[in-house]
């Protein structure tokens, strides 16, 4: 492993760009001193900054881009506009050259992933790529994943999913053998889409090393950590993620109206202060922001495009773990060590062995 880890940066992505992703840096910087920086962007917008955060300066590599994507442009617009120039097209091109270990964006996510998908295309054997998700949970964290690249999947792309998933938290966790569940409306077998079923049963009779088939999970099951990574399609995945979200919203909104309705209220507060604090801590969607594209020939981790510096950060964070733990070389493992024993399995039985 290299000393530094060369993270490429889209610093016109998000609702704010540079202002916001070059503050970002700069905190994870810190963190993490070992971070080089390959920094994409408008050289009018970025160059001032720079001279404001020499850190980052100092631990980077600018360069210029005449073109930068637009938060509204279809995936399709992107790719003819952008190619080749924009300031996300060259953060994933330098990871398919080798100049980059992972590429960050809080840019356009579906220009970010047709942009991916055309630059580094999917690994050997994986159909369609997934966005995978850190969820907080009551046991610490869980992996989510598909949360919005693929809608509708079949048995086959489930269970690639799951692969995909296992080997994140084996990189992000430590988890030699993490667990996983099928996002489904029920537990019992007969319940649910017959693809989900099927990729169930496939998951079961299949002997997969790297990974424990905990069976189907509902909805609840997510925020509980019953199973380190939970499969499901692109489109039950988003709206669980954005249910989640919206939820946390609502219930600190909630907290903050009851907190400062009455006067014994606030002095109640003042008593419980630390209490919230920590609940706020653990609420905090800027602690777990950063969305994994799996299933590429390449790492590319998409931010959250509102986000702030703090929040931008934790993409960062995310992408150094994931590079430091060796995530793509754990795909690429898990996906030999599935179809070998696929293969073997399917393969006719010699004559003399009956």
């Amino acid at each position: 492993m290299a000393k530094t880890i060369p993270i490429s940066l889209d610093v016109m992505g998000g609702d704010n760009g540079a202002e916001v992703v070059i503050p970002g840096a700069e905190i994870a910087l810190v963190r993490h001193p070992d971070i080089r920086f390959l920094l994409y962007g408008n050289e009018k917008v970025v160059l001032p900054l720079l001279e404001k955060y020499p850190r980052v300066r100092d631990a980077s590599t600018f360069h210029h881009c005449d073109v930068s994507v637009a938060m509204d442009a279809k995936p399709s617009q992107a790719l003819r506009q952008g190619r080749w120039r924009s300031s996300m097209w060259r953060a994933i091109e330098a990871v398919k050259t080798g100049d980059s270990a992972v590429a960050v964006s809080a840019g356009n996510t579906g220009a970010l992933m047709a942009m991916s998908k055309f630059c580094l295309r999917t690994m050997a054997n994986i159909e369609r790529p997934a966005i995978a998700a850190i969820w907080p949970t009551a046991r610490g964290e869980s992996v989510v994943l598909d949360v919005g690249a693929t809608i509708g999947a079949d048995a086959q792309q489930l269970i690639d999913f799951a692969i995909l998933g296992g080997a994140m938290a084996r990189a992000l966790f430590g988890v030699e053998k993490p667990s996983i569940g099928l996002l489904n409306i029920g537990v019992e077998e007969v319940k649910g889409l017959e693809e989900v079923r099927t990729a169930g049963r496939l998951l079961r009779e299949t002997p997969l090393r790297s990974l424990s088939y905990a069976g189907f999970v509902e909805g609840n099951d997510i925020g509980q950590g019953t199973v380190d990574v939970v499969v499901t399609e692109g489109f039950a995945g988003n709206i669980a993620l954005k249910t989640a979200e919206g939820t946390a919203k609502q219930i600190g909104g909630y907290l903050r109206s009851a907190m400062s309705r009455t006067f014994m209220s606030k002095i109640g507060y003042i008593f419980a202060k630390s209490a919230f604090d920590r609940l706020r801590e653990k609420m905090d969607p800027r602690k777990v922001n950063g969305g994994v594209f799996l299933g590429l020939n390449g790492i590319v981790i998409k931010s959250h495009g509102g986000t702030d510096a703090e929040g931008y950060a934790a993409a960062i964070d995310l992408a150094y773990d994931m590079v430091r733990n060796g995530l793509t070389d754990k795909i690429a493992q898990d996906l030999v060590h599935y179809h070998r024993g696929r293969f073997a399995d399917a393969a006719p039985t010699p004559e003399g062995d009956l």
